[in-house]
């Protein structure tokens, strides 16, 4: 069993614990949005009765996106450590992890987009086509402003889902509160430590939650 940590010590693990958890969500969001975003788009335009009809890449896609979504982001981490090391250099830190964090969360995003946009008005589709709108017009003029709030309560749920991932990575040394907790709360069996990461976990997904909440209700109420 491992001594207490004082008080200077306990703060300044945690805060740089979730320096980078934050860093780790942070970019991993951004990249997420992306890749995902245009991925749902076409998705939603690409189906058989979308406005741009094309089965094939639709099939393509949606094949890729669901075996994302099936594997096990434990198992993804380790399967994607080449890749990751081909591109970061190292599989180990903060910096690292955002490539499988990443790559585990878009093909979630792209479904939650075209979900969204499966919810826009067909009629406000048929209009702007009806006065010579090309696709583009479609997707700028109705798709995505319509689904707007639908997609950020969307990011909203992707973010929480990215705080997990992040925790997760801590398996591999991913670094942030998932690596603290394993590193102190797990191997030297330090219950500060391990309550400390569960706290700050549940108050970024609480805050990150609510600010989300309030900016969808603040888009609707506007609309």
């Amino acid at each position: 069993m491992q001594g207490r940590l004082s008080w200077d010590e306990f703060i300044a693990l945690m805060w740089n614990a979730t320096l980078e958890t934050g860093y780790m969500v942070g970019l991993a969001a951004l990249f997420t949005v992306l890749i995902g975003l245009p991925l749902g788009v076409v998705l939603f335009i690409t189906r058989s009765d979308g406005v741009a009809p094309l089965s094939w890449l639709n099939r393509g896609l949606g094949a890729v996106i669901n075996v994302g979504r099936s594997l096990p982001f434990v198992v993804l981490l380790i399967a994607l450590i080449p890749l990751t090391r081909l591109i970061v250099g190292t599989t180990l830190g903060s910096t690292a992890a955002i490539v499988p964090i990443t790559i585990g969360a878009f093909p979630f995003f792209s479904r939650v987009v075209e979900n969204a946009l499966d919810e826009v008005d067909r009629g406000r589709i048929e209009a702007i086509q009806s006065m010579g709108g090309s696709l583009w017009h479609v997707i700028g003029k109705v798709l995505l402003p319509e689904a707007l709030p639908t997609i950020l309560a969307g990011v909203t749920l992707t973010v929480v889902l990215l705080i997990g991932f992040s925790s997760m990575a801590g398996v591999i040394g991913g670094g942030g509160l998932g690596d603290l907790a394993i590193r102190y709360g797990y191997q030297r069996f330090n219950d500060q430590v391990m309550a400390g990461t569960v706290v700050v976990l549940v108050i970024l997904v609480q805050g990150v939650q609510s600010f989300g909440d309030r900016l969808v209700r603040a888009l609707s109420h506007r609309r």
